[in-house]
């Protein structure tokens, strides 16, 4: 071998483990954390990490996640919103059976659907958008009575298109006065 090979072959032998034992110090110096801190965008931006907790669970009728292992999607979406609203320091009001939920939400336009707003078909059936991507495509969760598990699936979809689509009522936001600050402890 020649001798400038064996020289970068021993820097790499060097500078290998010793870049890998200090990757913590790198992340942890850029911790991922949302880049805005009000506690509103906080919630939406926790939303895509807390719903992906339920993805596969099983769909009961009155299924409590945390109590029962299953769910159905009043719980579904009552643990999401819960889940992020801790996360970002806020409350969620409580606990609603869909119609009293969605009794809860205001209309929105489709080109500002964002992360924890709802999908509505005609019949009241209703998806999370958990997760809007930079392109626009939206990621939807729900309680599939029909599967029987919580399912995801996408804008780009064929269902989306050819189901949620051709029932489709509106996209909907909870009411700000859905969350409230925590207290101080």
């Amino acid at each position: 071998m020649r001798r400038s090979t064996i020289h970068l072959i021993l820097v790499l032998v060097w500078a290998v483990p010793t870049l890998a034992s200090h990757s913590h110090i790198i992340e942890t110096q850029h911790p991922q954390q949302p880049v805005d801190s009000t506690p509103a965008v906080l919630f939406c931006q926790f939303i895509p990490s807390i719903a992906e907790q339920f993805i596969g669970i099983p769909v009961l009728v009155g299924g409590r996640p945390e109590q029962t292992g299953s769910t159905d999607n009043s719980w579904l979406f009552y643990s999401i919103y819960a889940g992020a609203a801790i996360k970002a320091g806020l409350i969620y009001k409580t606990f609603m059976p869909m119609n009293l939920l969605l009794d809860n939400t205001h209309s929105i336009k489709a080109n500002d659907v964002q992360n924890g707003d709802l999908i509505v078909l005609n019949n009241d059936l209703a998806a999370m958008v958990y997760q809007v991507d930079p392109s626009g495509r939206m990621h939807f969760i729900y309680a599939s009575k029909k599967r029987g598990e919580v399912i995801t699936f996408n804008s780009d979809n064929l269902v989306y298109n050819a189901y949620w689509l051709e029932h489709f009522k509106g996209f909907f936001r909870i009411n700000e006065d859905m969350l409230m600050p925590a207290r101080p402890k």
